[in-house]
């Protein structure tokens, strides 16, 4: 079977962002023929890059804090440049989650920004592929999957006021799983196809 690689690469500032990440690698790794890494991006270093470089999907994450990115997040965005340069991370699958304290928060800005900065490093974004839930409807529920309606990637609210201990809550960390398990599955697919071409 394959062995395809998905790293999740992320910033948590408060902790929160950290457990949504957890959750994405725990979809990933459940996926038949894939397995995950977690890689905190705050002080990037050989190893992390060797990471990255070395997986077939790179699952990005970030905080939403004043409408966009963390300043630590941009920060290792701009440290890839050389990686850029080179195109080393062309041809992978990407995604992208982020967590913040507002219901809306405005995390699409902070999520455009990542399917953005996959484009410019080549690489193919993997949407999060769920019907909205939630309020969306008068029968949505607190309680279901993509409760937040988003659609380029997995989003989670945690209230300003509750610890990562509580916050995200389970259907955004099960949102999140999701995500995983699907970046997961188109990873294998790929590889799939991948490996037909070459036979």
């Amino acid at each position: 079977m394959y062995d395809v690689r998905v790293a999740v690469a992320f910033h948590s500032g408060y902790g929160h962002t950290a457990r949504q990440a957890e959750a994405v690698a725990r979809g990933a790794a459940s996926t038949s023929g894939a397995r995950s890494s977690l890689h905190d991006v705050t002080t990037p270093d050989d190893a992390l890059w060797a990471a990255l470089d070395s997986a077939d999907a790179i699952v990005f994450g970030t905080p939403t804090y004043m409408g966009g990115g963390s300043a630590v997040f941009q920060g290792f965005a701009e440290a890839t440049a050389p990686v850029w340069q080179e195109r080393r991370w062309q041809g992978k699958l990407a995604a992208g989650f982020t967590n913040s304290a507002g219901t809306n928060g405005n995390k699409d800005t902070a999520l455009s920004a990542l399917a953005v900065f996959a484009a410019q490093h080549g690489m193919i974004w993997v949407p999060l592929g769920l019907a909205p839930g939630g309020e969306y409807s008068s029968r949505g529920s607190r309680a279901d999957l993509n409760r937040l309606a988003g659609f380029t990637g997995a989003m989670a609210q945690s209230p300003s006021d509750l610890g990562p201990d509580q916050a995200p809550n389970d259907s955004d960390l099960r949102t999140a799983e999701h995500l995983g398990a699907q970046v997961a599955r188109a990873a294998v697919r790929f590889e799939h196809g991948r490996r037909a071409v070459a036979a």
